[in-house]
């Protein structure tokens, strides 16, 4: 220990050779990250630390949980021990970074320095929370990680009727599994249909009616004023003046990546932390990945772009720089009642939704540009079936 002292006091603001890599945050990027390094890189030292407790599990799945009766611990497929164990790392848990210093390779812990060869930034996304009024605002529950959803099943026990805010992805996931437990579920959303930036028209509309079959009354066009206590009783005002009580209120209206350490400490932070195709943040050896994460312009909250990454960083943090690639990577809606997949265009493409089929089976839009190339698609019902056949005609997203 004392000659790693001496070696750090000699050489400030440079890692040393026996400091390590330091993964902050034990989500799908972080714990991505740290097996498929492990995997090249056996001995090396391995440090990952969660603002949470550390559970390995899939975050996905929490919006799909309920109707199969699963709760939080459920859900959790190994502790923050067993994953140390696994990886070979030391894994600690409760402890957010509140600074980095990227001079002298440290993050700050409780008051504690932790040095790091490499740094990487996997802090993930905070749930987007609207600006509402009323005694009842607070009580707008947000479920974006394990502990948010055993929040929100403790909420549940004893009700039964449920407003979410949001029609979008989550929200659509959530009304569906809700009202597949038994729950009655509204929804009120400021667009005309659901998942309004995802798909077009006659696709969302689609998938409002399907769900609307299985009990989910929505509420769109309108959105959200205040909330307001009556009695056990939460009054949600939509601002076309309607009313809607629930027992339980659910924010689904998006994420927000968490930038705030990665600026203070003078990271280039825009939408989210800016990378290039090598996830390499504006400051020596830190990198960012996942939610946080802005890549070449792109934040893709979802499971395959973060995978892609993860494979990718790995490998240059193992010796071998490896530029990440995101071919096409379509979206799974979670809504059995209506499967849906989405592959949407890239961002920028000039197009169109120019073939668009709805039966009573399913509905199909095909995104087509200027040429007529295929760009995107949405698939509903039967149709996604038709998901290999037109994902093998996308572009990549990033080549």
């Amino acid at each position: 220990m004392a000659a790693r002292a001496n070696l750090r006091a000699n050489r400030p603001g440079f890692a040393t050779a026996v400091d390590p890599l330091v993964i902050v945050g034990t989500g799908l990027a972080g714990y991505t990250l740290a097996r498929e390094w492990r995997r090249l890189v056996p001995d090396a030292p391995l440090v990952m630390l969660s603002r949470d407790g550390g559970e390995l599990y899939s975050k996905p799945m929490i919006s799909a949980a309920l109707a199969s009766g699963k709760g939080a611990a459920d859900l959790a497929t190994a502790s923050a021990p067993q994953m140390a164990a696994q990886l070979g790392a030391e894994v600690r848990t409760r402890c957010p970074v509140s600074a980095i210093d990227t001079l002298r390779h440290s993050a700050r812990v409780d008051g504690a320095d932790v040095p790091y060869s490499r740094l990487v930034l996997a802090l993930g996304a905070d749930p987007i929370r609207l600006p509402l009024t009323g005694d009842g605002a607070a009580d707008v529950l947000a479920v974006n990680d394990l502990e948010g959803y055993g929040r929100f099943r403790t909420a549940l026990e004893g009700h039964r009727r449920v407003l979410i805010l949001g029609a979008g992805l989550i929200g659509c996931e959530f009304a569906n599994d809700l009202a597949a437990a038994g729950y009655s579920v509204a929804v009120a959303d400021p667009a005309s249909w659901p998942l309004a930036r995802l798909l077009p028209q006659a696709v969302g509309t689609a998938l409002r009616d399907r769900l609307a079959a299985i009990g989910v009354r929505w509420h769109l066009g309108t959105g959200v004023e205040s909330v307001e206590r009556a009695g056990d009783l939460l009054r949600v005002r939509l601002d076309d003046g309607e009313s809607v009580e629930a027992e339980v209120a659910l924010s689904a209206v998006g994420l927000r990546p968490r930038t705030a350490v990665a600026a203070e400490a003078g990271l280039t932070v825009n939408r989210g932390i800016v990378v290039g195709r090598d996830l390499a943040t504006t400051a020596p050896s830190v990198f960012a990945l996942g939610d946080c994460a802005e890549v070449c312009g792109l934040i893709l909250p979802y499971v395959l772009p973060i995978m892609h990454a993860a494979r990718a960083l790995a490998r240059t943090l193992a010796g071998e720089p490896t530029p990440v690639t995101y071919p096409a990577m379509p979206v799974v809606v979670k809504t059995p009642a209506w499967p849906t997949v989405v592959a949407p265009a890239p961002a920028g493409s000039e197009g169109d939704w120019a073939e668009t089929d709805v039966t009573s089976g399913g509905a199909r839009a095909l995104y087509r540009g200027k040429d007529g190339r295929l760009l995107g698609f949405a698939l509903s019902g039967e149709a996604v079936a038709e998901k290999n056949r037109y994902g093998r005609e996308l572009p990549a997203v990033l080549g």
